[in-house]
């Protein structure tokens, strides 16, 4: 059985006095509410240790927004897997959309660095996702394709170990949400990509999120369709009440 899943992608906000408030009241709603899927929250790596003394493990597990794909040395600014797991990690997102868009990271580069997170036991939340021009001119799922089948030097015990996440790039901040029809679409496609390589066991027991501008409002019906286990969340999860209206949308 694969796992319901709500992620929050925090990106480049709030102060550390500010994540570690926000961390602190996430969890607290969470260990006093029923819910039926995990629950991760990942935070700027200035937060990481921080907010990793304020939450509780089995409440709301921790992870980071990337990492690199160098396992040390002379890469000023970076931050590798296994510093990311010092703090208490045990996760990293990888490969979002605006890392590729705006810092232009690659197939290859993502390659390199799922690996290293899975080097160092961190789970790899790994983004994949179409542009609206890919959208309007019908190469979304050759696009998104391409985006998975870029991990399929993985063998199949190491792909199992990871998180796919699904983001429609053109309903990211936008306010435009793909219809709950064409999440489940995209989510289907990838799931038969996944098991035309490593089976049918594999593609059934990954969990596949969606990440376009999910809300209290929309996310019920988007996690009821069949291939939709969870969300990425952005903007919802910086406010702990919109934050826990999703989650709650597994009960």
């Amino acid at each position: 059985m694969r796992k319901n899943i709500v992620a929050g992608n925090w990106k480049m906000n709030t102060t550390l006095d500010e994540g570690v408030e926000l961390a602190n009241e996430i969890n607290a709603k969470v260990k006093e509410t029923a819910h039926n899927c995990d629950v991760i929250i990942c935070v700027p790596f200035t937060h990481l240790t921080s907010v990793n003394a304020m939450i509780e493990p089995d409440v709301v597990a921790l992870g980071a927004e990337n990492c690199s794909e160098h396992d040390k040395g002379a890469y000023t600014g970076e931050v590798s897997a296994a510093m990311v797991k010092s703090t208490g990690a045990t996760h990293v997102i990888l490969g979002h959309s605006e890392r590729r868009q705006y810092f232009g990271e690659n197939n290859e580069q993502l390659l390199a660095k799922t690996r290293q997170a899975l080097a160092n036991g961190l789970t790899p939340i790994f983004c994949v996702g179409e542009v609206l021009e890919d959208r309007e001119n019908g190469s979304y799922n050759d696009v998104v394709q391409a985006q998975v089948e870029a991990l399929f030097q993985l063998s199949k015990e190491d792909f199992e170990k990871l998180i796919i996440a699904y983001e429609p790039v053109w309903a990211i901040g936008t306010g435009k949400t793909a219809t709950a029809e064409q999440a489940q679409d995209m989510h289907a496609h990838i799931r038969k990509v996944i098991a035309e390589k490593y089976g049918k066991e594999t593609a059934d027991s990954t969990s596949i999120l969606y990440g376009g501008s999910c809300k209290p409002e929309n996310a019920r019906e988007l996690f009821s369709k069949p291939d939709v286990d969870g969300g990425l969340i952005g903007g919802a999860a910086l406010k702990a009440d919109s934050f826990l209206g999703i989650i709650e949308a597994f009960n």
